[in-house]
């Protein structure tokens, strides 16, 4: 796994992602690796340059499961993937099965109250292909503020939170949330909510 570092060496990387800024910041989304999901979302997988929010009733539900797909495919086209400040150190053996090329994988490790600045400048840098956050304590102006840099930064920002915050509004471009052991998207920009929910394969 990709040692841990400082942001100030991250950004300076020369190997930075600028995926969407080629020719298309389309309609088409950022495949998700499961084409029974794609099939549900209105831009045929995450939508791109945005704030994905994941609401969970705990963790370890599959969230990881969900995105590993994704993470795999960008880690070995060579593109950069942050953590910030998870809440239980990544196991190296189940990324790795999962095809995540862990040399393009960096762990920040920050306090609470620096994770919400760290996962707003990674996500602005320029130099991630996709920053997974758990900004438990975030309001709608600091979630304002991941969507935006997720934009300036053409990257894609996922945040685990409590799905007791499914209630409240959120500018996420799309929110997904955990119940029954199905995935009920709860919001999604640029087109209607889909009246099916999805379901991982279990092993």
């Amino acid at each position: 796994m990709g040692a841990v570092v400082a942001l100030e060496t991250l950004f300076a990387a020369q190997t930075l992602w600028h995926a969407g800024r080629s020719a298309k910041i389309s309609a088409e989304g950022e495949p998700t690796g499961h084409a029974e999901l794609d099939a549900l979302l209105p831009q045929n997988g995450w939508p791109r340059r945005a704030l994905i929010e994941l609401l969970l009733p705990a963790d370890g539900v599959g969230e990881l499961d969900l995105l590993f797909p994704a993470l795999a495919r960008m880690t070995q086209a060579g593109h950069p993937v942050v953590v910030i400040a998870p809440p239980y150190i990544p196991y190296a053996p189940a990324w790795q099965a999962a095809g995540v090329d862990l040399s393009q994988l960096e762990i920040v490790h920050a306090s609470p109250r620096d994770a919400l600045w760290a996962f707003e400048q990674c996500l602005r840098s320029g130099a991630c292909a996709a920053v997974l956050g758990w900004p438990q304590q975030a309001d709608a102006q600091s979630l304002r503020r991941l969507q935006v840099a997720a934009d300036s930064g053409d990257c894609l920002g996922f945040a685990f939170r409590d799905r007791k915050h499914v209630a409240n509004a959120s500018p996420a471009a799309l929110r997904m949330e955990h119940a029954g052991g199905h995935w009920h998207v709860r919001k999604c920009r640029g087109g209607q909510l889909p009246s099916r929910t999805f379901a991982l394969a279990t092993h």
